[in-house]
């Protein structure tokens, strides 16, 4: 394990983010988020707010139709489209191609948060995957994904998965207790059958390239699990893809901001009982001048 590298300041250093400059809003990039189901709605807004404390510029959700009314309330900084939605409250089929369009505008996307899983999803994520947008893909769209065949082909940009160890397991065709046996090699496992920048979730994380390198980070708090955390992550992740960051990059930078948010709540309210929604407004004050 002497080739794994921990994620710490010295990796950031290494993985700069873009410096912050003036300009309006569509110079720090167009955001895509894709999120939502009738059941869980929250998972939109969750990502959105992220997404814009990362420092995104200009945010478009797009959400199943019964969602985007009240959310276009909740986040009044968004654009938000509502899609057409199946009898089962999940994205129909008949949404993909406006996903298509949505995401050929965007500079990035980040999507599957809350979405109903189905048989639209791999439409969903074979649509995005074409797309020259900056792409961070999580729950239901993981399930979906299909290895790369060949495994070398090229795409515009390496995507960025999320899973928890439920959905490597999916994607590997394993159980979720032999993905956390062996995180790093289930991990390099999956991110070059997906040519992808993968995250394998857990108490520790690790972040691994298609080429087989590394870092882990362990010093998160107890309360980032909790229902909704992971949307913020992915969320900060797109903000980050937004502003233009390498998807390497952008990965490091999301899960050092994400546990280190989690731990300034634990500082400020405690190691338990802090909100999934409080976490994204941490992220302002961690990122670089």
């Amino acid at each position: 394990m002497s080739d794994i590298r921990p994620l710490d300041r010295a990796a950031l250093d290494a993985h700069p983010l873009p410096p912050v400059v003036g300009g309006d809003k569509h110079s720090k990039g167009r955001i895509l988020i894709l999120a939502g189901s009738r059941d869980v709605p929250g998972a939109a807004l969750l990502a959105a707010r992220a997404a814009m404390r990362a420092g995104a510029g200009t945010l478009k959700v797009a959400t199943v139709e019964s969602v985007a009314a009240p959310l276009g309330i909740a986040m009044p900084e968004a654009m938000v489209i509502g899609l057409t939605e199946h009898r089962d409250g999940g994205f129909a089929g008949s949404a993909v191609d406006d996903i298509a369009a949505l995401a050929k505008e965007s500079d990035a996307v980040v999507a599957g948060m809350g979405v109903e899983e189905g048989d639209v999803c791999k439409r969903i994520a074979d649509a995005l995957l074409e797309s020259p947008a900056r792409l961070a893909l999580d729950a239901a769209l993981l399930r979906a994904l299909e290895p790369l065949d060949p495994p070398d082909k090229a795409r515009p940009t390496l995507p960025v998965l999320l899973p928890h160890a439920g959905e490597m397991a999916a994607m590997l065709d394993c159980t979720p207790e032999e993905v956390e046996r062996d995180p790093v090699g289930n991990g390099r496992e999956a991110a070059q059958l997906y040519r992808a920048i993968v995250l394998v979730k857990g108490v520790t994380s690790h972040v691994v390239t298609p080429e087989g390198k590394v870092w882990r980070y362990a010093d998160g708090a107890a309360g980032l699990g909790v229902s909704g955390s992971g949307d913020v992550l992915a969320g900060i992740a797109g903000g980050l893809l937004a502003r233009g960051t390498d998807p390497l990059s952008a990965l490091l930078w999301a899960v050092w901001l994400h546990g280190e948010a989690g731990r300034a709540l634990s500082k400020k309210i405690g190691p338990l009982g802090f909100l999934a929604r409080e976490i994204a407004d941490e992220v302002p004050a961690l990122l670089p001048r």
